[in-house]
């Protein structure tokens, strides 16, 4: 004998599961830990978090701050967006900036690291002066191979470092909070999501996203096989031209390592479309400081990076 079928109106979509275990992860974060901070970049991941947490809590305001880490690089508009958003929810933005931690001596600039790398040791920094006990971030499960391996509730030591072959179990999806001194959780709310349904979401909630996100002309010119944006804070080198095309971006950051693609996709519905057939992911297709090697995410996770 067969069971019912369920009625109708108790039948979840997809992205109604994912948005209930985000939430149920939110909730139970914010219960557990004394001081929690959500990693806001502006992004579209950080966004997603970002509109969870906020119907998580509603009608009450969102119960802990955000922390941007600021490279001193990042694209005007996603700046513009996240104040927006920071501005039309009445929560508190703490901004850590590269700059203010070579200055004061955390970082040390040598001319040739990065600044995306540099985000690591400012990250920690902010992490200990704040008392933060635990970060919610927004990695994904199909966004990079370090990323797959973690857990919901990601340990970090007193060093801030994560070890991928001590991971605590998650049974059940129970989640083991303890900490001892010094040490801090990344949970990781968007765990089982993907880049297709990111951006599924983000069409269901219709919410302010940045407009880079969506084909534009842009002068642009070819590094490395990336078409970069030409901007006074990355100058063109010797035989790089700068010409105008088409393109959009599917993942923000430093501006001076990230790439555009072409693309006419200025649409939400143009952008799920170009998304469902790409066979690689927008940090690989995208990212300068991921092509390093195949570790490259997995050695800068196991120092603190997000």
């Amino acid at each position: 004998m067969t069971a019912p079928p369920t009625h109708a109106d108790y039948q979840l979509s997809q992205l109604d599961q994912l948005e209930a275990e985000s939430i149920h992860i939110f909730r139970e974060a914010a219960a557990e830990f004394e001081k929690p901070a959500l990693m806001f970049s502006g992004g579209k991941d950080s966004i997603v978090m970002l509109r969870l947490a906020e119907k998580a809590f509603f009608p009450a305001k969102i119960p802990f701050p955000l922390v941007q880490i600021d490279t001193g690089l990042d694209f005007p508009e996603v700046l513009s967006c996240r104040d927006n958003w920071v501005s039309r929810l009445g929560v508190h933005l703490v901004v850590a900036s590269i700059d203010d931690a070579i200055t004061s001596g955390v970082v040390v600039d040598d001319g040739k690291t990065s600044r995306n790398r540099m985000q690591t040791a400012t990250l920690l920094n902010c992490v200990e002066e704040n008392g933060f006990t635990a970060m919610f971030g927004g990695g994904r499960r199909d966004e990079e191979k370090a990323r797959a391996k973690e857990r919901v509730y990601s340990h970090r030591d007193d060093f801030g470092q994560w070890d991928p072959k001590n991971q605590r179990p998650e049974l059940w999806s129970l989640y083991n909070g303890k900490l001892h001194g010094g040490e801090h959780m990344r949970v990781f709310p968007l765990s089982n999501w993907t880049e297709l349904d990111i951006w599924h979401y983000l069409r269901h909630e219709g919410v302010e996203l940045p407009t880079i996100y969506f084909a534009h002309q842009r002068r642009v010119f070819n590094r490395d096989g990336m078409w970069m944006s030409e901007s006074p804070l990355n100058p063109c080198k010797p035989g790089e031209e700068v010409i105008e095309k088409t393109v959009r971006y599917r993942t923000v950051g430093d501006l001076t390592l990230t790439g555009a693609v072409e693309s006419d996709a200025d649409t939400l519905d143009k952008i799920i479309d170009e998304i469902a057939i790409a066979r690689v992911t927008e940090r690989g297709a995208t990212r300068g400081d991921d092509r390093f090697s195949e570790a490259a995410m997995e050695d800068r996770k196991k120092e603190g990076y997000f």
